[in-house]
Parts: structure tokens; C-alpha cells; sequence
């Protein structure tokens, strides 16, 4: 049996996508939803009502960019890669991660003096 797929949970998405380009470089859309289900062993799925508008907030917010070109099956396609300001944001939202995740683990280990 298959183990169910996650949603993604809420704030990390920004992180997932980011770290994905910085990982594979310029990607689609849709590879980047591909990877991510690679990657977690098919655990997160990341479906179009989700990705895309987190893409156009990114690119928004000057963390990706983005320009039109031919997909591996030859249709157009818009690939989005980091920018300089992505990378940054990268590494702030990756520390700010790190700390959310020592804590809880701190809280759910029942760590003292924690």
C-alpha cells in the first residue's frame, strides 16, 4: 500500500521551491512539482492551484525570475531561476526553519532546561 501524500505544510512552501532552483537550476513549473515528488519519495504533490501562485508571488517578491522557453518536449514553458535576493531569502527562511525544527524537537523530546 502506498503511503498517503502530504499537503505541504503552510509557510514552507517558499523554502521547498527555493531550495529546489538553487539545487537543480532553472526549472518549469511542472519540473519543479516533479522534483519535489521525487524527492520526498512521493509524500508531497505539489498540484497547480498551489504551486503556481506561490511561483508568481516569488517572482513578485524579486526572489526568482523567470522567462519563456522549450520544455524537454519541445512546448513552451516558463523556466524560473534563483536570483541574487532569492539566495538570500534562501538562507534566512533555511535558518529560520532550522531553529522551528530544534524546537520542536526540543518539545516533543521533553527535553529539560530547554
Amino acid at each position: 500500500m502506498a503511503p498517503p501524500r502530504r499537503e505541504v505544510l503552510q509557510g514552507t512552501l517558499d523554502l521547498i521551491v527555493l531550495q529546489t532552483l538553487h539545487a537543480m537550476g532553472p526549472m518549469h513549473g511542472y519540473g519543479v512539482a516533479q522534483r519535489v515528488q521525487q524527492v520526498s519519495e512521493d509524500l508531497l504533490k505539489l498540484n497547480q492551484g498551489t504551486l503556481y501562485p506561490a511561483l508568481l508571488r516569488l517572482e513578485q517578491r524579486g526572489w526568482i525570475t523567470s522567462k519563456w522557453g522549450a520544455s524537454e518536449n519541445n512546448r513552451k514553458a516558463k523556466f524560473y531561476s534563483l536570483t541574487r535576493a532569492g539566495r538570500k531569502q534562501l538562507l534566512a527562511e533555511t535558518r529560520s526553519w532550522e531553529r522551528m525544527t530544534a524546537l520542536m524537537a526540543r518539545l516533543l523530546g521533553g527535553t529539560e532546561g530547554a
